[in-house]
């Protein structure tokens, strides 16, 4: 497999979870541990491999990694944890640093950030009121406008409600401060 060169991988910003925008976030950690080091996001989806192990008379006892393959899976397993970690915004460092997989993490950041179907509906719903209400500021030029409702529009894509291109030009066009 080809390396990244060092200046893609140093401009890949580790994104930080908004609460609020887990599905984007989930996108963009997926896409950070592709383009840095794809090993670690194996780690994450199938989760640590064994310990090495030896039995001494009949009890099996964890041993330290003394192969190559053993260390880089060791090093995978804790800097893909600990980036996971790094991912997160203070004040939910704490709850999250129990876990001791980057797996079982991810796992419980999916589960606490997700949202069941009644949250992720009323999200829905704020956004269309969102965009519903969309207008520029006149302290805004038009690429910050327009950006902001990008956002917006790529926020309601992602709880699978799409506007047309059309609807799209109107709503910039009359949300522009006279």
């Amino acid at each position: 497999m080809e390396s990244v060169p060092a200046q893609v991988v140093a401009a890949a910003k580790l994104p930080v979870l908004n609460p609020n925008e887990f599905e984007l976030w989930k996108m963009r950690i997926e896409q950070y541990f592709l383009m840095t080091d794809y090993a670690l996001w194996k780690v994450i989806l199938n989760g640590n491999s064994p310990l090495p192990t030896r039995t001494i008379d009949g009890v099996k006892t964890a041993v330290p990694p003394t192969t190559a393959d053993q260390k880089l899976a060791r090093k995978s397993k804790l800097k893909a944890r600990g980036t996971l970690l790094m991912a997160l915004p203070n004040e939910h460092q704490l709850k999250f640093n129990s876990y001791k997989s980057a797996k079982s993490l991810m796992e419980a950041i999916e589960k606490r950030f997700r949202g069941n179907k009644e949250s992720k509906k009323v999200q829905k719903t704020l956004l269309k009121q969102q965009y519903e209400n969309f207008n520029g500021k006149s302290s805004e030029g038009l690429d910050q406008i327009y950006d902001r409702l990008q956002k917006l529009i790529s926020q309601l894509e992602i709880h699978r409600e799409t506007i047309s291109q059309e609807d799209l030009n109107m709503k910039l066009l009359r949300s522009l401060p006279s």
